[in-house]
């Protein structure tokens, strides 16, 4: 499988660098943390007046049709800045899955002003205790005109702002997805602080009235939709700590050189040395598994295993890294005005988010056995 970059792509990941660059200054980041959402409208606009909210969306509703694995390479360029940017949740997993997923009225509605940044959805993945995106433990009973939805969903990115937020309910006959209005009777949103530090919600629904329009998907379909915006997340999830760990062992590999102990930069010292190229074939190899993962789901190809271990290297780097990094700076790594704190709070944030790796390698190893059991008959 060919990973090498393309000059187009090339071109996409020098301009997100730069856009992210300019707005992820030191100052700009600390006054958007002071901000009850973790959200830089102005950076937004750049992004899309850019055209790289729109890499995944169709020419045809004003994007750039450039596919999955190119909006990867913009959440790399994320993680690399930690920027106050929500890509995953509104061009992943509410985007990209209504683009594949919805109706033609929907992607008329919808898509155009997301990829100009004049929309935004976000989407509602996670619930408490439950490990199956595809079996949502949130509810939807039938009406006439739509559905009635309750249920819980944890950590939602930039639900207050959100004309829509996509969400996953089970039916009677089956499941659904469908787009709530975070304004409808019956939504109530409640601030959760992450590990990250940013303001996230928990979305607690009872008897939200959903009209038929709003309905994504259901039965097969919906099942189907709900597996690929989970295994697209987690892929993203997976580039965006590329981002996060190449620059933590970046800035490592920056102070051990200049920091020194009896005359010497500690970068000499040959425990410093192994360790921080450890931090090296560790980022090359997540990103390695990353950019398979992405490139079967970008081709449409069965990609359920590839993502599992992608997110499995995830947790295990970002862990491994963010550890490194933190020993080989001292105390210096955990000073707010040093930036590495921001790296590793975020690299923790997405290692437990949308499956742990203790959670998943027993997940791989459940449908590796199948597999087997399947083929000896």
């Amino acid at each position: 499988m060919d990973f090498t970059v393309s000059e187009e792509l090339h071109s996409v990941q020098q301009l997100a660098a730069q856009i992210l660059g300019d707005f992820t200054d030191v100052d700009t980041l600390k006054r958007i943390e002071s901000q009850a959402e973790r959200f830089d409208p102005e950076l937004w606009k750049a992004l899309a007046e850019a055209g790289l909210l729109g890499l995944d969306i169709p020419e045809a509703h004003g994007g750039m049709g450039m596919g999955f694995y190119s909006l990867t390479t913009l959440c790399e360029e994320v993680g690399r800045t930690v920027a106050p940017a929500p890509v995953i949740a509104v061009l992943v997993g509410a985007a990209g899955t209504l683009q594949r997923f919805g109706n033609a009225a929907q992607k008329d509605q919808w898509l155009p002003g997301i990829a100009n940044g004049s929309h935004l959805l976000t989407s509602a993945l996670e619930e408490y205790g439950n490990d199956d995106p595809t079996q949502p433990t949130t509810t939807a009973q039938s009406m006439e005109g739509g559905y009635a939805i309750s249920g819980h969903k944890f950590g939602v990115e930039n639900a207050c702002s959100a004309a829509r937020i996509l969400v996953a309910a089970s039916t009677d006959d089956g499941v659904i997805i469908a787009l709530v209005d975070p304004k409808a009777a019956g939504v109530t949103l409640t601030a959760q602080q992450v590990t990250s530090g940013e303001t996230r919600s928990e979305l607690a629904l009872e008897n939200v009235q959903v009209p038929a329009e709003d309905v994504v998907a259901t039965g097969a379909e919906a099942r189907t939709a709900i597996a690929w915006a989970s295994q697209a997340t987690r892929t993203a999830m997976s580039a965006m700590a590329v981002g996060l760990c190449d620059k933590m062992m970046r800035i490592t590999g920056a102070y051990t050189t200049e920091r020194e102990q009896f005359d010497r930069a500690i970068a000499t010292f040959q425990a410093v040395s192994h360790r921080v190229a450890d931090c090296y074939i560790d980022v090359e190899c997540l990103r390695l598994v990353t950019q398979q993962a992405a490139s079967l789901i970008d081709q449409g190809r069965p990609a359920a295993d590839a993502v599992t271990m992608a997110k499995i290297w995830c947790g295990d780097v970002t862990h491994r890294v963010s550890q490194a990094s933190q020993h080989c700076h001292g105390g210096t790594g955990v000073d707010r005005d040093y930036p590495l704190f921001r790296y590793c709070l975020m690299a923790r944030q997405i290692e437990l988010s949308c499956g742990n790796t203790a959670q998943l390698t027993g997940q791989l190893g459940q449908s590796i056995a199948q597999e087997y059991l399947a083929a000896a008959g």
